[in-house]
């Protein structure tokens, strides 16, 4: 089971961090911006079209026979989604084991400001690890 690659957004849809795995087409910068703020406006359309007013988070999980998409939204608004096989099974979990990296290695960096591209060495590589990556 693969996963394909891992995005994550700020609360204003801002692409702040993508990696891609395995053997994944590498995309240009401008089309992972595209990606990620098409999500974004996509998960905010689906949470405003429940019939309950509040009641909807927006988007959770696409699923398709070529892939697998799920997200995870704080509470703060960061989005944090993932792309892989679509008979991955954990991927729920896996997030949030990126979201407690993200807290863990990128918040408490001295050198991280709020809603900024991640650039993370220490992240990246517990990444890695959590997702059992050989580098």
């Amino acid at each position: 089971m693969t996963i394909n690659s891992i995005y994550i957004l700020n609360k204003a849809g801002t692409l702040i961090y993508q990696n891609d795995f395995g053997n994944t087409e590498k995309l240009s910068h401008n089309s992972y911006i595209r990606l990620g703020s098409t999500f974004h406006s996509l998960h905010a359309i689906a949470s405003n079209l429940s019939p309950v007013s509040g009641s909807s988070s927006g988007i959770e999980v696409i699923e398709t026979e070529a892939f697998k998409l799920q997200c995870f939204q704080t509470h703060t608004g960061i989005k944090f989604y993932v792309i892989a096989d679509p008979n991955h099974q954990q991927l729920e979990e896996l997030l949030h084991g990126v979201y407690e990296l993200y807290t863990d290695y990128v918040l408490k960096n001295p050198f991280y400001e709020i809603e900024m591209q991640i650039r993370c060495d220490l992240f990246d590589y517990k990444l890695l690890r959590l997702l059992g990556v050989r580098e």
